[in-house]
């Protein structure tokens, strides 16, 4: 996910004769290499021991979790492990009581990044990883309706969504991004939400302006801008029936761990 775009329709461009993707030129968010830059550490370091426990103490079944924004899925496998308490050397056939725990629903728009994702995963019979374009409604009803009739469910326990909400704002607009908050809320009982902050918007749009691309579609007509943490929360809480239940401290690169409850029914378990 992290910071993988799950929006628009189109993968990283490839630089003019070479076969590596320019770095800044991915305008979904779909960088090649993220986890170099941002790894996994620097988030799952910040989320307490035994959450998933506390947040569903009464569970008999398995939990279900949704990864918006993928990437390639290093932080999806650090998220996992870190919730169940695994190390970074156990594997799914050394455990395989995992999945009866944690299932995980793993989406990213950019095919290659899923490749790679299912390639190097070391529990694939309990991360499951798909390219799917999140704000496409006629790709995503069916798919996510098929995934959660398997386990005879209508909604996921816990959201994931790692630097994912500005690449959706940047192509979607003030409007895609109050409907993507919205679409989270309404599939989890519990969101964990990591903002990019609006420096991170400048920043985007000076690299497709450094690589003579067109700007981004919405930047200079957003209206929802500023301290996003705190808009985004506003968003949540004000129209989406969630509450913050804890904001887990910053990353090193300044970017807030925010955990959201659905106030609209108790949480399964």
């Amino acid at each position: 996910p992290p910071g993988a775009g799950s929006s628009g329709k189109m993968a990283a461009p490839m630089s003019q004769g070479s076969p590596v993707p320019e770095p800044g030129a991915a305008p979904y968010g779909n960088f090649p290499n993220y986890s170099r830059f941002h790894p996994p550490e620097g988030r799952v370091s910040l989320l307490p021991q035994g959450l998933l426990r506390s947040l569903f103490p009464a569970a008999t079944r398995p939990l279900l979790g949704l990864d918006v924004g993928c990437n390639s899925g290093e932080l999806s496998v650090a998220l996992y492990q870190h919730l169940l308490g695994l190390q970074a050397s156990d594997s799914s056939s050394e455990l395989p009581g995992a999945g009866k725990e944690l299932e995980l629903l793993c989406c990213d728009i950019d095919p290659e990044l899923i490749r790679r994702a299912q390639q190097s995963s070391p529990f694939p019979a309990s991360i499951s990883f798909a390219s799917l374009d999140f704000m496409d409604a006629a790709a995503r009803e069916p798919f996510l309706s098929s995934y959660l009739q398997r386990f005879g469910r209508s909604s996921f326990d816990i959201g994931f969504c790692m630097s994912v909400t500005m690449w959706i704002h940047l192509n979607h607009g003030d409007r895609g991004l109050l409907e993507f908050l919205a679409l989270l809320a309404s599939l989890c009982s519990f969101v964990l939400l990591e903002p990019q902050p609006w420096r991170c918007y400048r920043a985007a749009a000076r690299r497709l302006r450094r690589l003579g691309r067109h700007d981004f579609e919405h930047f200079r007509s957003l209206q929802i801008r500023g301290d996003m943490a705190q808009s985004i929360t506003r968003i949540l809480t004000q129209d989406c029936a969630m509450e913050l239940v804890c904001c887990f401290g910053s990353t090193a690169w300044d970017r807030s761990l925010l955990l959201f409850r659905s106030t609209s029914s108790q949480p399964p378990g």
